[in-house]
């Protein structure tokens, strides 16, 4: 960090905290967190530091223009795409042998929703012009922001839709359509599958949760997020109804980004974000996440999907993680509030 920046930002830290000698002994995970990237700073401010609404926007408005949001801005192809294709990189040929790669428009624009880019910054709304003119689905060619045909992507679209300002109606009511008798969603269904997948019912909650912020939904859509809820929470957002057993043993290990995968601190960070009273059956999960805790007070970086990426954002797998930090903080944050507690020390 700059040391303008570090002088900026120095009300938000305690005495003790060094960035050149890093987390030993740390008591300030906020100052730790506040050492990195607009992305993760702003949301630090607004979540953990108490900061006003005014240095929140204007660190905010950093990404757009600074690190890795802009870093991002300027990886896109003159068309608005990157690499040229929506789901996949133009001449992809479904080698997964790597991992999926994430370098692609759609995968790229859910990254710059999670570093919270200002959706009304100018180079922003010049590229969602772009890529709703010019980005098509694999598919069959459909336009980006009338999506596809699989509910995971198609919740998700809904998520960018309602973000970056694009109407997405449409796509709710198929996916409102496609809801499964148990309240969830499957991308196997139209091969006949009639049991939800966690992976695509929290992608489709994701996008019909942030699509009711944005517009205030509609009856049906919020009574098909209430339903695929209960479905997670039924579920203890790990286990199986049937048996009780944890259904994979990857969803106990957090992933940032989550790109489509599941895990239990996604769900919980749904959760967060809907707000309210914590449903008791979320207690086991929230015992997880206090679990991994580590002794100097951050939570690691798990489970890295594997595939290309634009650049790295952390140090790599088993290392402590500022994105997984700064949001399990979030998450116990919200779930002891109630009870007056904090997490954020």
């Amino acid at each position: 960090m700059r040391g303008q920046e570090a002088q900026r930002l120095a009300g938000y830290r305690t005495e003790g905290y060094d960035p050149a000698v890093g987390l030993s002994g740390v008591q300030d995970l906020t100052g730790w967190l506040l050492d990195s990237d607009p992305a993760l700073r702003w949301q630090v401010l607004r979540d953990l530091a108490g900061a006003s609404a005014a240095e929140v926007a204007a660190e905010r408005a950093r990404v757009a223009t600074e690190g890795w949001g802009a870093r991002l801005l300027a990886l896109a192809d003159g068309d608005g795409q990157w690499a040229g294709g929506a789901c996949f990189p133009r001449g992809f040929r479904g080698d997964f042998s790597q991992g999926q790669p994430w370098t692609s428009t759609y995968p790229t624009l859910l990254l710059l929703r999670d570093l919270g880019i200002d959706p009304s910054a100018e180079p922003v709304r010049r590229i969602i012009a772009l890529v709703r003119d010019n980005c098509r689905w694999e598919n069959a060619g459909q336009a980006f922001f009338d999506g596809e045909v699989e509910p995971c992507i198609n919740g998700r679209v809904v998520a960018l839709g309602a973000y970056f300002g694009v109407p997405v109606d449409g796509i709710v009511t198929r996916l409102l359509g496609e809801q499964l008798a148990d309240g969830g969603w499957n991308c196997e269904a139209e091969n006949g599958s009639v049991r939800s997948s966690f992976h695509t019912t929290m992608c489709v909650l994701d996008g019909l949760l942030a699509y009711e912020h944005a517009t205030g939904g509609t009856p049906e859509s919020v009574a098909a997020r209430h339903r695929g809820e209960e479905y997670l929470l039924e579920r203890r957002l790990m286990r199986r109804l049937s048996t009780g057993e944890i259904v994979d043993p990857d969803w106990l290990r957090f992933s940032f980004p989550t790109q489509w995968h599941y895990d239990v601190l996604r769900g919980l960070d749904h959760f967060r974000a809907l707000g309210g009273v914590p449903d008791q059956r979320l207690a086991e999960a929230i015992s997880l996440v206090r679990d991994k805790r580590q002794a100097d007070g951050t939570w690691l970086l798990e489970n890295t999907h594997r595939g290309a990426v634009h650049f790295a954002m952390e140090a790599g797998d088993d290392r402590p993680s500022r994105w997984n930090t700064l949001r399990a903080l979030r998450v116990l944050n919200w779930y002891d509030g109630a009870r007056g507690l904090s997490s954020s020390r």
